[in-house]
């Protein structure tokens, strides 16, 4: 299994592919307009990754960068490449792309009332054979609660806060509803 990661740019083969992908894998309370991500990939230390397996569109990786923090935004395989660990493989090179840093990415909390428990379940499962830990810590955005799970060392709320500043900026951060909770 060969993978490729290409920056997305608007004019890329596979765009379209993409903001499809992205509009199916992540909920509306969970995505970030598609613009925007597209706009904010221009700034030093953002990454769109197109990913392609053996030649082959395979899916989306996009991770925020800032000192020595990489935060994983939004990861997404294409439907028709699941479950034969591309995910995985992709895990494993970003971890390789940014070695030093300390990787971390945010899921939904393990709640058993819940609609898609069993979901939540498995992509903890996944993320953690992938070799990422439970940090300890949870983001709310909204009504959404986030479990922390990483690599590479411990995230603090301080830390987040810069780096959500250093991406959207000082008025438009304030905007963003997520913060670290107990």
């Amino acid at each position: 299994m060969k993978l490729s990661f290409t920056k997305l740019k608007p004019n890329s083969p596979d765009f379209r592919s993409i903001k499809q992908l992205y509009m199916r894998a992540f909920p509306d309370e969970e995505r970030a307009p598609f613009l925007m991500l597209v706009l904010k990939a221009k700034k030093k230390g953002v990454d769109f990754w197109s990913i392609s397996c053996d030649g082959k569109w395979a899916g989306l990786l996009y991770i925020v960068n800032h000192r020595d923090l990489s935060y994983i935004f939004y990861l997404a395989v294409s439907e028709e490449c699941r479950g034969i660990g591309i995910g995985s493989a992709v895990l494993r090179s970003a971890r390789k792309i940014y070695k030093g840093r300390r990787l971390f990415l945010a899921i939904e909390q393990l709640d058993e009332n819940s609609d898609n428990y069993q979901q939540r379940v498995s992509r903890k499962d996944f993320y953690l054979r992938c070799g990422f830990s439970e940090l300890h810590r949870k983001l709310r955005e909204g009504d959404v609660i986030y479990e922390i799970l990483g690599v590479g060392g411990d995230v603090k709320a301080a830390d987040y806060e810069a780096l959500m500043k250093s991406y959207a900026g000082s008025l438009l951060s304030k905007l963003f509803t997520m913060e670290f909770v107990d």
